[in-house]
């Protein structure tokens, strides 16, 4: 914390919101909303990762990280979510303002990591399915939801440090397979998945929270590294998130998307199909 040199951030990207999604994609269809909150659609079912409308991650409403640009899709604009994906319990992940609303609109079913599921049943939260690493459940409309192992951590106070597990997921089903990191540094876990799933056709993943790295690499991959996991993962598309929304460490808030574009301009041969898609911006797959 002493030797910290956090680049600036502008104060607040008054942006206007996305155009509302579609309600349902027979296909496959993502929208990225802010941070680690992107909606995938696929065979009817709507899906949410770690969701996040609130002004700041924190215990408290009043400090802590927040936010420098809006929600890319107003939640009035949401479809209605049949599924949510949890990585893990950190404040910038797990907002149970957001679940709260969420539950009573919706009543989606939760797929966290094991022992989140207990937070989530006291604040009133009803469908909660706890995974293990390499475990899989059937989902509604017939897809199939699987934890897959990251490198990270967890813990919302000073004394449940790795208390409950982390996750990646991954979801099958009949227009491939979706894999959402979470938060994760880089290493052997993408070719894991990889080796175990086969071909990946949307990979979301982590590109911001990695500075210094040094310090961060760990818990957080990097630009470069994010770009790498696509290439273990053989990705045929891959979407760049938690980055621009939330201070949480030292890299500008326009530097891991720069970062990105530049190791694109400079790659040998057939780049990857790698997008950095606008707040609120919504593509079909390919």
């Amino acid at each position: 914390m002493l030797t910290r040199r956090p680049e600036p951030w502008r104060d607040f990207d008054d942006s206007p919101p996305g155009a509302p999604p579609p309600r349902r994609v027979a296909d496959l269809r993502v929208t990225v909303i802010n941070h680690a909150t992107v909606l995938v659609q696929t065979a009817d079912v709507n899906i949410l990762t770690d969701p996040v409308w609130s002004d700041r991650v924190s215990p408290v409403s009043w400090a802590g990280p927040r936010r420098h640009r809006p929600p890319g899709i107003r939640f009035e604009d949401l479809p209605q979510i049949d599924l949510i994906l949890l990585s893990h319990n950190h404040y910038d992940h797990l907002d149970l303002p957001t679940l709260e609303l969420l539950e009573r609109r919706d009543r989606p079913t939760i797929f966290c990591g094991l022992g989140v599921g207990d937070l989530l049943r006291r604040k009133g939260l009803r469908e909660v399915v706890e995974l293990d690493w390499w475990e899989s459940v059937t989902a509604r409309r017939g897809l199939d939801v699987a934890s897959v192992p990251v490198q990270h951590f967890s813990g919302r106070g000073f004394f449940d440090r790795n208390r409950t597990l982390w996750a990646g997921f991954v979801v099958s089903g009949t227009a491939g397979k979706v894999f959402f990191a979470g938060d994760t540094g880089y290493g052997p876990h993408f070719t894991q998945i990889r080796q175990r799933f086969g071909t990946i056709r949307l990979a979301l993943l982590p590109i911001g929270a990695s500075r210094p790295e040094w310090f961060m690499g760990p818990v957080h991959i990097s630009p470069r590294e994010a770009l790498a996991a696509h290439g273990d993962l053989e990705a045929q598309t891959s979407v760049g998130i938690h980055y621009g929304t939330f201070q949480l460490t030292d890299e500008g808030q326009d530097e891991p998307p720069e970062e990105i574009e530049r190791s694109l301009r400079e790659w040998p041969g057939t780049k990857p199909r790698f997008w950095l898609l606008a707040n609120g911006e919504g593509r079909d797959v390919p």
